[in-house]
C-alpha cells in the first residue's frame, strides 16, 4: 500500500540527506519525494510517498519525528487532500498515427510543447493514476523519454 506523508522542515542545509538517510538505514524505499519551499521561506515542504504496512508508516513517522529539523510530519491517509504529479514525456509518432495520437493526448487533458519531426514533447499535470493511464495508452507508440516531478500534495482544509 502506499501512503502520503507531509514533512515540514527547516530550510537548512542537509535536512534532506538527513532525511533520506533515515530511510535507507532502515530499509525503507521511496516512490517518490518533493521538496519545496513554503509561504514561509525558512521552510519546507517534502511530499513523501512510501510504500508498506501500517507498521512500516507507523515507524516512518516515528522516526521522522525524531529529527531535530522536523518541525511536523501528517499523514495524508485519513485526511481529505489533493495531490498532483508534472510528467514531461517524447512520445514517437509516425504520419499514420499522428492525428490519433494528438487527440489522444488532447482527451486526457495533456499538452503538446513541442511537435517535433517524429516526436511530440508532452506535459501532464494530474493525479497519478490519470497520468499512469495516459501512460500506458501510450506505450504502443513508444515513449522515448520521460521525467517526473513526484506527488505533491495538499490537504483541502
Amino acid at each position: 500500500m502506499r501512503h502520503t506523508i507531509s514533512v515540514l522542515v527547516e530550510n537548512k542545509f542537509g535536512v534532506l540527506a538527513r532525511i533520506a538517510g533515515l530511510f535507507s538505514a532502515r530499509g525503507f524505499n521511496i516512490d517518490s519525494l518533493t521538496v519545496g519551499e513554503t509561504e514561509d521561506m525558512t521552510v519546507s515542504r517534502m511530499t513523501i510517498v512510501v510504500r508498506g504496512d501500517e507498521k512500516i508508516l507507523d515507524q516512518v513517522k516515528k522516526q521522522l519525528n525524531k529529527l531535530i529539523d522536523v518541525i511536523s510530519v501528517k499523514d495524508f491517509r485519513k485526511k481529505d487532500y489533493i495531490d498532483r504529479e508534472l510528467v514531461l514525456f517524447k512520445v514517437v509518432f509516425g504520419e499514420k498515427n499522428k492525428a490519433k495520437l494528438a487527440q489522444i493526448i488532447d482527451k486526457a487533458g495533456a499538452v503538446i510543447l513541442h511537435r517535433g519531426a517524429k516526436t511530440f514533447l508532452v506535459q501532464m499535470v494530474g493525479p497519478q493514476d490519470k497520468i499512469a493511464a495516459l501512460l500506458e495508452q501510450l506505450s504502443e507508440y513508444g515513449i522515448k523519454e520521460l521525467t517526473r516531478t513526484g506527488k505533491a500534495a495538499i490537504t483541502k482544509d
